[in-house]
């Protein structure tokens, strides 16, 4: 939105910028974006420990995640992301960062995708020793876990695969004519990130 307020100014010429401004405003939009995609990608890490704990540590929960702990966490992942984020940009050349950020993607990936694993398998062996009436009750239930699961997982895959599929094709083929017809859907891919939000 301010990226497209100041472009929408400058070309009214309600807004007089020089190149060296215009640079300094595109870098600072640039941070603000990848800010919010590695707090975003943060965040969802944080939501799914707090699920874990909530369901392994039910008992000692409020005593676990105190709002002052809860606070230091979105503090600390606001901090390192904006920090992170700088230095991605002012280094956005070197392909350690593509690698960073594609590493960071998949470590997320995999601490999402073991959290929620672990809490199905629970949810699953709880189901079978609870005593019903009928067992296709508890099939359906453990069926509602997988598909859960699968929603979860398969929403986060296909919101930022693409973004990061991108990334890793910078890395491996940046001027084949088939990788170049991937790159031109990159704003696809960035509302898609946004989609998932």
């Amino acid at each position: 939105v301010v990226e497209t307020l100041f472009m929408l100014l400058t070309e009214q010429g309600l807004l007089l910028v020089t190149a060296k401004m215009l640079q300094h405003l595109d870098n600072v939009i640039d941070i603000m974006i990848c800010s919010s995609v590695v707090s975003s990608l943060s965040f969802l890490c944080t939501i799914a420990a707090d699920r874990y704990i909530t369901i392994f540590y039910a008992l000692r929960y409020h005593s676990i995640m105190t709002t002052q702990r809860a606070v230091a966490i979105i503090a600390v992942v606001w901090i390192t992301s904006i920090t992170s984020s700088s230095l991605f940009i002012v280094y956005h050349t070197d392909n350690a960062v593509i690698a960073c950020l594609v590493t960071f993607f998949g470590v997320t990936l995999v601490f999402t995708a073991v959290l929620y694993l672990h809490m199905f398998i629970l949810a699953h062996v709880h189901s079978r020793r609870i005593i019903a009436l009928h067992k296709s009750r508890r099939q359906a239930t453990s069926m509602k876990g997988a598909i859960t699961l699968t929603i979860l997982l398969g929403v986060f895959i296909i919101c930022w695969g693409p973004f990061f599929l991108h990334l890793i094709l910078i890395l491996i083929c940046p001027t084949n004519p088939y990788c170049k017809c991937y790159f031109s859907h990159f704003n696809l891919f960035l509302i898609l990130i946004i989609c998932n939000s």
